[in-house]
Protein backbone atom coordinates (compact mmCIF):
# COMPACT_ATOMS: atom_id res chain seq x y z
CA UNK A 1 0.00 0.00 0.00
CA UNK A 2 2.69 2.29 1.04
CA UNK A 3 4.76 1.63 -2.43
CA UNK A 4 1.19 2.11 -4.14
CA UNK A 5 1.13 5.62 -2.52
CA UNK A 6 4.24 7.15 -3.31
CA UNK A 7 3.72 6.12 -6.68
CA UNK A 8 0.85 8.27 -7.27
CA UNK A 9 2.72 10.93 -6.12
CA UNK A 10 4.75 10.48 -9.20
CA UNK A 11 1.91 10.62 -11.28
CA UNK A 12 2.35 13.10 -14.17
CA UNK A 13 -0.85 14.15 -16.97
CA UNK A 14 -0.02 12.89 -20.38
CA UNK A 15 -0.35 15.35 -22.82
CA UNK A 16 -3.53 15.24 -25.55
CA UNK A 17 -1.92 15.55 -28.79
CA UNK A 18 -3.51 15.84 -31.90
CA UNK A 19 -3.59 13.01 -34.53
CA UNK A 20 -0.32 10.91 -35.31
CA UNK A 21 0.75 8.06 -36.52
CA UNK A 22 3.53 5.75 -35.27
CA UNK A 23 5.99 3.56 -37.50
CA UNK A 24 6.22 -0.42 -37.00
CA UNK A 25 6.92 -0.87 -33.03
CA UNK A 26 9.17 -3.89 -34.75
CA UNK A 27 11.49 -1.70 -36.14
CA UNK A 28 11.31 1.76 -34.37
CA UNK A 29 13.83 3.79 -33.49
CA UNK A 30 14.69 6.13 -30.87
CA UNK A 31 17.25 9.21 -30.44
CA UNK A 32 18.16 9.20 -26.50
CA UNK A 33 19.21 11.95 -25.50
CA UNK A 34 19.23 11.57 -21.31
CA UNK A 35 19.41 8.72 -18.34
CA UNK A 36 18.69 8.67 -15.23
CA UNK A 37 19.25 6.75 -12.37
CA UNK A 38 15.46 6.90 -10.57
CA UNK A 39 11.92 7.20 -11.51
CA UNK A 40 11.66 10.96 -9.75
CA UNK A 41 14.61 12.59 -11.54
CA UNK A 42 13.69 11.02 -14.73
CA UNK A 43 10.18 12.21 -15.10
CA UNK A 44 11.64 15.97 -14.16
CA UNK A 45 13.68 15.63 -16.89
CA UNK A 46 11.00 14.73 -19.45
CA UNK A 47 8.69 17.10 -18.14
CA UNK A 48 10.98 19.52 -18.64
CA UNK A 49 12.10 18.33 -22.42
CA UNK A 50 8.52 18.00 -23.68
CA UNK A 51 8.17 21.98 -22.92
CA UNK A 52 11.04 22.10 -25.67
CA UNK A 53 10.08 19.20 -28.07
CA UNK A 54 7.44 17.56 -29.28
CA UNK A 55 8.47 13.91 -29.85
CA UNK A 56 9.65 13.36 -26.36
CA UNK A 57 9.33 10.08 -24.15
CA UNK A 58 10.14 8.42 -21.00
CA UNK A 59 11.12 4.59 -20.62
CA UNK A 60 12.33 2.21 -18.24
CA UNK A 61 15.53 0.65 -19.70
CA UNK A 62 16.49 -3.16 -19.38
CA UNK A 63 19.66 -2.22 -17.27
CA UNK A 64 17.38 -0.65 -14.86
CA UNK A 65 18.12 3.05 -15.40
CA UNK A 66 15.08 5.58 -16.56
CA UNK A 67 15.58 7.31 -20.37
CA UNK A 68 14.18 10.12 -22.29
CA UNK A 69 14.63 9.88 -25.70
CA UNK A 70 12.67 11.33 -29.00
CA UNK A 71 10.56 8.95 -31.16
CA UNK A 72 9.44 6.90 -32.41
CA UNK A 73 11.15 6.76 -36.33
CA UNK A 74 12.20 4.77 -38.84
CA UNK A 75 15.98 4.57 -38.76
CA UNK A 76 16.77 6.77 -41.28
CA UNK A 77 14.21 9.57 -40.01
CA UNK A 78 16.10 8.62 -36.41
CA UNK A 79 19.10 9.48 -37.90
CA UNK A 80 17.96 12.68 -39.78
CA UNK A 81 16.32 14.12 -36.83
CA UNK A 82 19.58 13.64 -34.55
CA UNK A 83 22.07 15.44 -37.27
CA UNK A 84 19.22 18.12 -37.10
CA UNK A 85 18.92 18.75 -33.63
CA UNK A 86 22.54 18.12 -32.55
CA UNK A 87 23.67 20.44 -35.23
CA UNK A 88 21.43 23.31 -33.67
CA UNK A 89 22.06 22.55 -29.96
CA UNK A 90 18.70 21.91 -29.58
CA UNK A 91 19.80 18.06 -27.76
CA UNK A 92 22.86 16.58 -26.22
CA UNK A 93 25.67 16.06 -28.52
CA UNK A 94 26.49 12.53 -26.74
CA UNK A 95 22.45 12.06 -28.03
CA UNK A 96 22.39 8.45 -29.52
CA UNK A 97 20.06 6.07 -32.04
CA UNK A 98 18.53 3.08 -30.00
CA UNK A 99 15.59 0.44 -30.95
CA UNK A 100 12.73 -0.31 -29.14
CA UNK A 101 13.96 -3.67 -27.78
CA UNK A 102 16.40 -1.49 -25.54
CA UNK A 103 13.56 -0.25 -23.65
CA UNK A 104 11.03 -2.40 -21.75
CA UNK A 105 8.16 -0.04 -20.32
CA UNK A 106 7.56 3.61 -20.80
CA UNK A 107 6.42 5.80 -18.03
CA UNK A 108 6.18 9.30 -20.15
CA UNK A 109 3.59 10.43 -21.05
CA UNK A 110 1.47 8.58 -18.78
CA UNK A 111 -0.36 5.88 -20.71
CA UNK A 112 1.23 6.59 -24.11
CA UNK A 113 2.05 3.07 -26.17
CA UNK A 114 5.06 4.26 -27.97
CA UNK A 115 6.91 1.37 -28.02
CA UNK A 116 3.69 -0.75 -29.35
CA UNK A 117 1.54 1.28 -31.31
CA UNK A 118 1.83 0.78 -35.04
CA UNK A 119 0.65 3.60 -36.69
CA UNK A 120 2.10 6.53 -35.49
CA UNK A 121 4.19 9.34 -37.37
CA UNK A 122 6.56 12.06 -35.28
CA UNK A 123 5.80 15.60 -36.91
CA UNK A 124 8.75 16.78 -38.68
CA UNK A 125 8.80 20.49 -36.39
CA UNK A 126 9.23 20.44 -33.08
CA UNK A 127 5.76 21.52 -31.22
CA UNK A 128 5.66 23.32 -27.75
CA UNK A 129 2.57 21.64 -25.56
CA UNK A 130 0.68 23.25 -23.66
CA UNK A 131 1.21 22.08 -20.23
CA UNK A 132 -1.13 22.70 -17.25
CA UNK A 133 -0.57 25.08 -14.22
CA UNK A 134 0.05 21.90 -12.01
CA UNK A 135 0.19 18.55 -12.17
CA UNK A 136 -2.96 16.55 -12.54
CA UNK A 137 -3.14 13.16 -10.63
CA UNK A 138 -5.21 10.48 -11.74
CA UNK A 139 -7.52 9.41 -9.21
CA UNK A 140 -7.10 5.46 -10.55
CA UNK A 141 -3.88 5.37 -12.82
CA UNK A 142 -0.92 4.12 -10.57
CA UNK A 143 2.56 3.57 -11.63
CA UNK A 144 4.15 0.87 -10.23
CA UNK A 145 7.77 1.54 -8.82
CA UNK A 146 10.20 -1.41 -8.56
CA UNK A 147 11.33 -0.32 -5.24
CA UNK A 148 9.83 2.14 -2.99
CA UNK A 149 12.61 4.74 -1.56
CA UNK A 150 13.94 4.00 1.82
CA UNK A 151 12.70 6.49 4.26
CA UNK A 152 15.40 8.83 6.17
CA UNK A 153 17.17 7.43 9.07
CA UNK A 154 18.18 9.38 12.51
CA UNK A 155 21.56 9.90 13.03
CA UNK A 156 21.80 6.97 15.15
CA UNK A 157 20.23 4.72 12.23
CA UNK A 158 22.79 6.19 9.83
CA UNK A 159 25.77 5.07 11.71
CA UNK A 160 24.13 1.71 12.37
CA UNK A 161 23.07 1.02 8.47
CA UNK A 162 27.14 2.85 7.81
CA UNK A 163 28.33 0.41 10.21
CA UNK A 164 27.83 -2.69 8.01
CA UNK A 165 29.13 -1.14 4.73
CA UNK A 166 32.55 -3.18 3.45
CA UNK A 167 35.44 -1.04 2.95
CA UNK A 168 35.41 -0.41 -0.85
CA UNK A 169 32.01 0.89 -0.49
CA UNK A 170 33.37 3.40 1.84
CA UNK A 171 35.98 4.26 -0.35
CA UNK A 172 33.11 4.63 -3.04
CA UNK A 173 31.72 7.34 -1.60
CA UNK A 174 35.14 9.18 -0.73
CA UNK A 175 35.62 9.23 -4.91
CA UNK A 176 31.87 10.43 -5.22
CA UNK A 177 32.69 13.02 -2.55
CA UNK A 178 36.04 13.84 -4.02
CA UNK A 179 34.39 13.76 -8.06
CA UNK A 180 31.70 16.08 -6.93
CA UNK A 181 34.31 18.68 -5.01
CA UNK A 182 33.51 17.85 -1.73
CA UNK A 183 36.30 15.55 -1.17
CA UNK A 184 40.32 16.09 -1.19
CA UNK A 185 41.93 13.23 1.02
CA UNK A 186 43.13 9.78 0.61
CA UNK A 187 40.88 7.49 -0.79
CA UNK A 188 41.27 4.94 2.34
CA UNK A 189 37.87 4.20 3.87
CA UNK A 190 38.30 5.88 6.72
CA UNK A 191 35.63 7.89 8.28
CA UNK A 192 37.31 10.25 9.77
CA UNK A 193 36.96 14.06 10.43
CA UNK A 194 38.21 14.48 7.31
CA UNK A 195 35.18 12.74 5.46
CA UNK A 196 32.56 13.47 8.27
CA UNK A 197 33.18 17.40 7.10
CA UNK A 198 33.04 16.20 3.72
CA UNK A 199 29.73 15.07 4.71
CA UNK A 200 28.14 17.93 5.96
CA UNK A 201 29.36 20.05 3.49
CA UNK A 202 27.63 17.52 0.73
CA UNK A 203 24.24 17.61 2.93
CA UNK A 204 24.16 21.06 3.17
CA UNK A 205 24.71 21.71 -0.91
CA UNK A 206 22.02 19.03 -1.12
CA UNK A 207 19.42 20.66 1.07
CA UNK A 208 19.75 17.97 4.01
CA UNK A 209 20.55 18.44 7.75
CA UNK A 210 24.20 18.49 8.52
CA UNK A 211 24.89 15.53 10.69
CA UNK A 212 28.06 14.35 8.79
CA UNK A 213 26.43 10.96 8.60
CA UNK A 214 24.84 10.52 5.31
CA UNK A 215 21.62 7.67 5.64
CA UNK A 216 21.33 5.16 3.46
CA UNK A 217 19.29 7.40 1.13
CA UNK A 218 21.50 10.35 0.94
CA UNK A 219 24.93 7.43 0.00
CA UNK A 220 22.72 6.23 -2.14
CA UNK A 221 21.75 9.13 -4.08
CA UNK A 222 25.44 10.40 -3.90
CA UNK A 223 26.75 7.02 -5.49
CA UNK A 224 23.77 7.32 -8.14
CA UNK A 225 24.91 10.92 -9.18
CA UNK A 226 28.44 9.61 -9.08
CA UNK A 227 27.31 6.42 -11.42
CA UNK A 228 24.79 8.78 -13.50
CA UNK A 229 27.13 10.56 -15.79
CA UNK A 230 27.81 7.11 -17.75
CA UNK A 231 24.42 6.69 -18.68
CA UNK A 232 23.82 7.49 -22.22
CA UNK A 233 26.98 6.78 -23.33
CA UNK A 234 27.66 3.19 -23.39
CA UNK A 235 30.48 2.41 -20.72
CA UNK A 236 31.26 -1.42 -21.70
CA UNK A 237 34.04 -3.48 -21.25
CA UNK A 238 36.10 -3.73 -24.52
CA UNK A 239 38.37 -6.67 -25.10
CA UNK A 240 40.81 -5.79 -27.84
CA UNK A 241 42.20 -8.79 -29.65
CA UNK A 242 45.14 -7.24 -32.07
CA UNK A 243 46.21 -5.03 -29.30
CA UNK A 244 45.93 -7.27 -26.25
CA UNK A 245 44.43 -4.86 -23.65
CA UNK A 246 40.99 -4.87 -22.44
CA UNK A 247 39.35 -1.48 -20.43
CA UNK A 248 36.12 0.09 -20.36
CA UNK A 249 35.53 2.45 -23.53
CA UNK A 250 32.41 5.25 -24.00
CA UNK A 251 30.98 3.04 -26.85
CA UNK A 252 27.98 5.17 -27.71
CA UNK A 253 30.77 7.97 -28.42
CA UNK A 254 33.82 6.55 -30.15
CA UNK A 255 33.89 4.22 -32.76
CA UNK A 256 37.33 1.33 -33.77
CA UNK A 257 38.20 3.04 -36.98
CA UNK A 258 41.84 1.75 -37.70
CA UNK A 259 44.91 0.36 -36.71
CA UNK A 260 48.48 2.13 -37.35
CA UNK A 261 51.11 0.81 -35.33
CA UNK A 262 51.71 1.33 -32.30
CA UNK A 263 48.14 2.98 -32.30
CA UNK A 264 44.43 1.65 -32.77
CA UNK A 265 42.29 4.14 -33.03
CA UNK A 266 38.78 4.89 -32.02
CA UNK A 267 37.09 7.99 -33.66
CA UNK A 268 34.53 10.32 -32.88
CA UNK A 269 30.69 9.16 -32.59
CA UNK A 270 27.89 11.56 -34.27
CA UNK A 271 30.26 14.66 -33.59
CA UNK A 272 30.65 13.62 -30.07
CA UNK A 273 34.07 15.10 -30.07
CA UNK A 274 36.27 12.10 -28.06
CA UNK A 275 38.62 9.98 -29.22
CA UNK A 276 40.51 6.97 -27.98
CA UNK A 277 43.95 5.36 -29.13
CA UNK A 278 45.02 2.07 -27.00
CA UNK A 279 48.86 2.14 -27.40
CA UNK A 280 50.39 -1.59 -28.05
CA UNK A 281 53.85 -2.19 -29.06
CA UNK A 282 56.46 -4.85 -27.95
CA UNK A 283 59.84 -2.74 -26.81
CA UNK A 284 61.84 -2.29 -24.01
CA UNK A 285 61.92 0.57 -21.67
CA UNK A 286 63.95 2.73 -24.45
CA UNK A 287 60.76 2.35 -26.54
CA UNK A 288 58.56 3.54 -23.42
CA UNK A 289 60.40 6.80 -23.22
CA UNK A 290 61.03 7.37 -27.30
CA UNK A 291 57.13 6.99 -27.25
CA UNK A 292 56.64 9.60 -24.49
CA UNK A 293 58.93 11.84 -26.70
CA UNK A 294 57.29 11.20 -29.84
CA UNK A 295 54.17 11.52 -28.02
CA UNK A 296 54.43 15.31 -27.28
CA UNK A 297 54.97 16.42 -31.14
CA UNK A 298 51.46 14.87 -31.83
CA UNK A 299 47.96 17.70 -32.13
CA UNK A 300 46.64 15.27 -30.04
CA UNK A 301 48.79 15.90 -26.97
CA UNK A 302 48.87 19.86 -26.30
CA UNK A 303 52.04 21.10 -25.02
CA UNK A 304 49.85 23.20 -22.02
CA UNK A 305 49.65 20.13 -19.06
CA UNK A 306 51.06 18.24 -16.54
CA UNK A 307 53.46 15.48 -17.57
CA UNK A 308 55.56 13.25 -15.63
CA UNK A 309 58.14 10.12 -17.05
CA UNK A 310 58.92 7.23 -14.48
CA UNK A 311 61.33 4.43 -15.25
CA UNK A 312 58.37 1.88 -16.23
CA UNK A 313 55.71 4.29 -16.81
CA UNK A 314 55.01 7.82 -18.51
CA UNK A 315 51.67 10.51 -18.04
CA UNK A 316 50.52 13.30 -20.42
CA UNK A 317 48.01 15.43 -20.11
CA UNK A 318 47.14 18.38 -22.40
CA UNK A 319 44.84 20.88 -22.88
CA UNK A 320 43.77 23.67 -25.35
CA UNK A 321 40.44 25.94 -25.92
CA UNK A 322 38.84 22.78 -27.66
CA UNK A 323 39.97 19.17 -25.93
CA UNK A 324 41.77 17.96 -23.16
CA UNK A 325 43.80 14.47 -23.42
CA UNK A 326 45.51 12.29 -21.20
CA UNK A 327 47.86 9.80 -22.27
CA UNK A 328 48.99 6.75 -19.66
CA UNK A 329 51.43 3.82 -20.97
CA UNK A 330 54.00 1.49 -18.77
CA UNK A 331 56.36 -1.21 -20.19
CA UNK A 332 56.55 -4.62 -18.31
CA UNK A 333 56.91 -8.02 -19.69
CA UNK A 334 58.87 -7.09 -23.04
CA UNK A 335 55.63 -4.62 -23.65
CA UNK A 336 54.74 -0.87 -24.11
CA UNK A 337 50.53 -0.87 -23.41
CA UNK A 338 48.91 2.00 -22.74
CA UNK A 339 45.71 4.53 -23.71
CA UNK A 340 44.69 7.94 -24.73
CA UNK A 341 41.44 9.56 -23.80
CA UNK A 342 40.82 12.97 -25.63
CA UNK A 343 37.51 14.87 -24.57
CA UNK A 344 35.68 18.25 -25.52
CA UNK A 345 36.72 21.07 -22.91
CA UNK A 346 33.80 22.23 -21.19
CA UNK A 347 32.68 18.56 -20.01
CA UNK A 348 34.85 18.14 -17.16
CA UNK A 349 32.37 15.60 -14.69
CA UNK A 350 31.94 13.41 -17.31
CA UNK A 351 35.48 13.06 -18.60
CA UNK A 352 37.34 12.48 -15.08
CA UNK A 353 34.48 9.57 -14.40
CA UNK A 354 35.36 8.17 -17.94
CA UNK A 355 39.14 8.43 -17.23
CA UNK A 356 38.30 7.22 -13.78
CA UNK A 357 36.84 3.92 -14.95
CA UNK A 358 39.53 3.39 -17.71
CA UNK A 359 42.37 3.64 -15.54
CA UNK A 360 40.37 1.13 -13.15
CA UNK A 361 39.60 -1.33 -15.69
CA UNK A 362 42.73 -1.36 -17.95
CA UNK A 363 44.39 -4.45 -17.84
CA UNK A 364 47.13 -5.51 -20.54
CA UNK A 365 46.85 -8.89 -21.57
CA UNK A 366 50.08 -10.66 -21.98
CA UNK A 367 51.97 -11.97 -24.66
CA UNK A 368 49.78 -10.16 -27.32
CA UNK A 369 51.05 -6.63 -29.38
CA UNK A 370 49.72 -5.02 -32.19
CA UNK A 371 52.24 -6.23 -35.23
CA UNK A 372 55.08 -4.03 -37.17
CA UNK A 373 52.21 -4.71 -40.36
CA UNK A 374 49.66 -2.82 -39.46
CA UNK A 375 48.60 -0.24 -40.69
CA UNK A 376 51.43 -0.48 -43.48
CA UNK A 377 52.30 2.85 -45.23
CA UNK A 378 50.62 3.18 -48.39
CA UNK A 379 50.01 5.77 -51.13
CA UNK A 380 48.53 8.38 -49.13
CA UNK A 381 51.57 8.67 -46.56
CA UNK A 382 52.14 12.49 -45.44
CA UNK A 383 55.37 13.69 -43.41
CA UNK A 384 52.87 15.45 -41.43
CA UNK A 385 52.00 12.14 -39.43
CA UNK A 386 52.96 9.85 -37.03
CA UNK A 387 51.04 6.49 -37.05
CA UNK A 388 47.64 8.23 -38.35
CA UNK A 389 48.44 11.31 -35.59
CA UNK A 390 48.83 14.59 -37.03
CA UNK A 391 52.06 16.14 -35.93
CA UNK A 392 52.21 19.36 -33.79
CA UNK A 393 53.73 22.20 -35.63
CA UNK A 394 54.73 25.44 -35.18
CA UNK A 395 53.01 28.64 -36.20
CA UNK A 396 56.52 30.48 -37.75
CA UNK A 397 60.32 28.77 -37.64
CA UNK A 398 63.30 30.35 -38.68
CA UNK A 399 67.03 29.82 -38.20
CA UNK A 400 69.60 31.27 -36.04
CA UNK A 401 72.94 30.13 -34.19
CA UNK A 402 74.64 29.74 -30.56
CA UNK A 403 77.08 32.26 -29.95
CA UNK A 404 77.91 31.35 -26.47
CA UNK A 405 78.43 27.80 -24.43
CA UNK A 406 75.08 28.39 -22.36
CA UNK A 407 73.15 28.03 -25.66
CA UNK A 408 72.64 31.99 -26.11
CA UNK A 409 70.99 32.04 -29.77
CA UNK A 410 71.04 34.98 -32.02
CA UNK A 411 67.72 35.02 -34.70
CA UNK A 412 65.72 37.41 -36.31
CA UNK A 413 62.85 39.39 -34.24
CA UNK A 414 59.95 38.13 -36.90
CA UNK A 415 59.96 34.66 -35.22
CA UNK A 416 59.48 35.92 -31.37
CA UNK A 417 56.55 38.49 -32.28
CA UNK A 418 53.30 36.91 -30.51
CA UNK A 419 55.01 33.70 -29.31
CA UNK A 420 52.98 31.64 -26.51
CA UNK A 421 56.60 29.53 -26.53
CA UNK A 422 59.52 29.57 -28.50
CA UNK A 423 61.72 26.36 -28.94
CA UNK A 424 65.41 25.87 -30.19
CA UNK A 425 65.09 22.32 -32.66
CA UNK A 426 62.07 21.52 -31.25
CA UNK A 427 62.40 20.37 -27.68
CA UNK A 428 64.21 23.09 -25.62
CA UNK A 429 62.21 25.86 -24.70
CA UNK A 430 63.96 29.24 -24.43
CA UNK A 431 63.35 33.21 -23.75
CA UNK A 432 64.29 36.32 -25.00
CA UNK A 433 66.82 37.96 -23.05
CA UNK A 434 67.14 40.99 -25.36
CA UNK A 435 66.27 42.42 -29.21
CA UNK A 436 67.34 45.41 -31.08
CA UNK A 437 64.56 46.44 -33.82
CA UNK A 438 67.49 48.40 -35.87
CA UNK A 439 69.37 45.32 -36.30
CA UNK A 440 66.36 42.99 -36.72
CA UNK A 441 68.35 40.68 -33.99
CA UNK A 442 66.48 38.88 -30.73
CA UNK A 443 69.02 37.21 -28.30
CA UNK A 444 67.17 33.64 -27.20
CA UNK A 445 68.90 31.48 -23.79
CA UNK A 446 67.73 28.29 -23.31
CA UNK A 447 65.73 27.62 -20.10
CA UNK A 448 66.98 24.30 -19.88
CA UNK A 449 70.64 23.19 -19.81
CA UNK A 450 71.85 22.82 -22.86
CA UNK A 451 75.70 22.12 -24.09
CA UNK A 452 76.21 23.21 -27.86
CA UNK A 453 79.28 20.93 -30.07
CA UNK A 454 80.07 24.63 -31.49
CA UNK A 455 79.66 28.28 -31.50
CA UNK A 456 79.78 31.21 -33.89
CA UNK A 457 83.59 32.49 -34.60
CA UNK A 458 82.77 36.06 -35.04
CA UNK A 459 84.71 38.24 -37.65
CA UNK A 460 85.08 41.79 -36.15
CA UNK A 461 86.17 43.33 -39.39
CA UNK A 462 84.88 43.88 -42.86
CA UNK A 463 84.77 41.29 -45.35
CA UNK A 464 86.15 41.47 -49.04
CA UNK A 465 83.33 42.65 -51.42
CA UNK A 466 82.97 39.76 -54.21
CA UNK A 467 84.28 37.04 -52.18
CA UNK A 468 82.40 33.68 -51.77
CA UNK A 469 79.74 33.67 -48.59
CA UNK A 470 77.69 30.61 -47.14
CA UNK A 471 74.46 30.90 -45.09
CA UNK A 472 73.22 28.31 -43.24
CA UNK A 473 69.77 27.85 -42.21
CA UNK A 474 66.41 25.81 -42.48
CA UNK A 475 64.49 26.78 -45.52
CA UNK A 476 61.60 24.50 -45.19
CA UNK A 477 61.22 25.31 -41.37
CA UNK A 478 62.33 22.15 -39.90
CA UNK A 479 61.11 19.80 -43.05
CA UNK A 480 65.13 18.75 -43.43
CA UNK A 481 66.65 17.54 -39.85
CA UNK A 482 69.66 19.27 -40.54
CA UNK A 483 70.94 23.15 -41.52
CA UNK A 484 71.29 23.64 -45.62
CA UNK A 485 74.17 25.50 -46.86
CA UNK A 486 72.94 28.23 -49.77
CA UNK A 487 76.31 29.70 -51.74
CA UNK A 488 76.54 32.92 -52.77
CA UNK A 489 78.32 36.70 -52.84
CA UNK A 490 79.00 39.72 -50.65
CA UNK A 491 78.02 42.45 -53.32
CA UNK A 492 78.52 45.30 -51.15
CA UNK A 493 79.57 45.37 -47.20
CA UNK A 494 77.05 48.68 -46.74
CA UNK A 495 72.95 48.79 -47.82
CA UNK A 496 71.49 50.59 -50.74
CA UNK A 497 71.14 53.63 -48.58
CA UNK A 498 75.03 53.61 -47.03
CA UNK A 499 74.25 51.49 -44.18
CA UNK A 500 77.30 50.30 -42.29
CA UNK A 501 75.70 48.17 -40.28
CA UNK A 502 74.24 45.98 -42.78
CA UNK A 503 75.98 44.35 -46.28
CA UNK A 504 74.48 43.15 -49.36
CA UNK A 505 74.57 39.52 -50.52
CA UNK A 506 73.71 37.70 -53.85
CA UNK A 507 72.35 34.12 -53.63
CA UNK A 508 68.85 32.69 -53.44
CA UNK A 509 67.39 31.95 -49.66
CA UNK A 510 63.85 30.68 -48.53
CA UNK A 511 61.79 32.38 -45.91
CA UNK A 512 63.27 30.00 -43.13
CA UNK A 513 66.28 30.95 -43.71
CA UNK A 514 66.19 34.24 -41.97
CA UNK A 515 68.26 34.65 -38.96
CA UNK A 516 71.23 32.38 -40.29
CA UNK A 517 74.32 33.11 -40.11
CA UNK A 518 76.61 34.05 -43.22
CA UNK A 519 79.84 32.38 -43.34
CA UNK A 520 83.25 33.04 -45.41
CA UNK A 521 85.35 30.50 -46.65
CA UNK A 522 86.99 29.62 -43.87
CA UNK A 523 84.03 29.52 -41.46
CA UNK A 524 83.88 32.27 -39.30
CA UNK A 525 80.66 34.03 -39.13
CA UNK A 526 80.44 37.56 -40.80
CA UNK A 527 76.68 37.96 -40.62
CA UNK A 528 73.11 37.06 -39.81
CA UNK A 529 70.82 36.78 -43.11
CA UNK A 530 68.08 39.48 -42.96
CA UNK A 531 64.39 38.13 -43.82
CA UNK A 532 63.79 39.19 -46.97
CA UNK A 533 62.75 42.82 -47.77
CA UNK A 534 62.00 45.62 -50.09
CA UNK A 535 62.27 49.25 -50.44
CA UNK A 536 58.58 50.98 -50.18
CA UNK A 537 57.77 51.08 -53.98
CA UNK A 538 60.29 49.37 -55.69
CA UNK A 539 60.73 45.43 -56.32
CA UNK A 540 64.52 44.53 -55.67
CA UNK A 541 65.67 41.31 -57.91
CA UNK A 542 65.24 37.86 -56.35
CA UNK A 543 68.83 36.98 -55.12
CA UNK A 544 69.35 40.65 -53.82
CA UNK A 545 69.45 39.84 -49.75
CA UNK A 546 70.73 41.57 -46.49
CA UNK A 547 72.25 40.58 -43.72
CA UNK A 548 73.15 42.41 -39.93
CA UNK A 549 77.39 43.14 -40.42
CA UNK A 550 79.20 41.12 -38.06
CA UNK A 551 81.05 44.16 -36.88
CA UNK A 552 76.96 45.42 -35.62
CA UNK A 553 76.48 42.03 -34.04
CA UNK A 554 79.78 42.01 -31.63
CA UNK A 555 79.34 45.62 -30.72
CA UNK A 556 75.28 44.55 -29.72
CA UNK A 557 76.65 41.41 -27.65
CA UNK A 558 79.41 43.46 -25.97
CA UNK A 559 76.80 46.22 -25.09
CA UNK A 560 74.43 42.76 -23.52
CA UNK A 561 77.55 41.20 -21.71
CA UNK A 562 77.81 38.08 -23.50
CA UNK A 563 81.49 38.24 -25.22
CA UNK A 564 82.03 36.81 -28.96
CA UNK A 565 84.08 33.90 -29.72
CA UNK A 566 86.66 35.18 -32.06
CA UNK A 567 88.04 33.09 -35.50
CA UNK A 568 91.52 31.22 -34.44
CA UNK A 569 92.29 31.01 -38.61
CA UNK A 570 91.67 32.96 -41.55
CA UNK A 571 92.72 30.06 -44.10
CA UNK A 572 89.76 28.06 -46.26
CA UNK A 573 88.47 25.20 -44.91
CA UNK A 574 87.28 22.02 -46.90
CA UNK A 575 83.01 21.68 -47.56
CA UNK A 576 82.93 19.15 -45.71
CA UNK A 577 84.57 20.79 -42.36
CA UNK A 578 82.02 23.77 -43.26
CA UNK A 579 78.62 21.40 -43.31
CA UNK A 580 79.91 19.57 -39.41
CA UNK A 581 80.45 23.56 -38.29
CA UNK A 582 77.13 25.12 -39.59
CA UNK A 583 75.36 21.57 -38.27
CA UNK A 584 76.54 21.89 -35.07
CA UNK A 585 75.85 25.29 -34.87
CA UNK A 586 72.68 26.48 -36.65
CA UNK A 587 69.13 26.15 -34.64
CA UNK A 588 66.08 25.81 -35.99
CA UNK A 589 64.64 28.12 -33.76
CA UNK A 590 60.62 27.73 -33.32
CA UNK A 591 57.57 30.27 -32.53
CA UNK A 592 54.22 28.00 -30.74
CA UNK A 593 50.90 29.49 -30.41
Amino acid sequence: MLSRLFAAFLIVPSFVIGSTSFASAQNTSFVQIEAKSNLQAAQQRARAWSNELFEVNGFRMNSGWYAIALGPYTATDAETRMRTLKSSGAIPRDSYITISSDYSRQFWPTGATALANPESTVPADPIVPVAPAEPVVPAETVLEVSSPILPDETPREARRSEGNLTRDERKELQVAMQWDGFYNAAIDGSFGRGTRRSMSAWQAANGFEETGVLTTLQRRQLVDTYNEVLAGIGMVSHHDAQAGITLDIPSALITRSSEEYPFVHFDAKDDSGVRVLLISQAGTQATLHGLYDIMQTLDVVPPQGPRSKEANSFTLTGENSDFISHTEARFANGEVKGFTLVWPVGDERRRTRVLSAMQSNFTPNTGTTLPLSAGAPGEDQSIDLISGLEIRKPALSRSGFFVASDGTTLTTTDVIAQCSKITLNHDTEAEVIFSDSTLGIAALRPKSRLAPTAVAAMRDGVARIQSDVIIAGFPFEGVLPAATLTYGRLEDIRGLNGEDTIQRLALLAEPGDAGGPVFDTSGAVIGMLKPATSPEGQRLPEITRFAARSTAIVDLLFANDITPTAPEDTAEIAPEELTALAADMTVLVSCWN
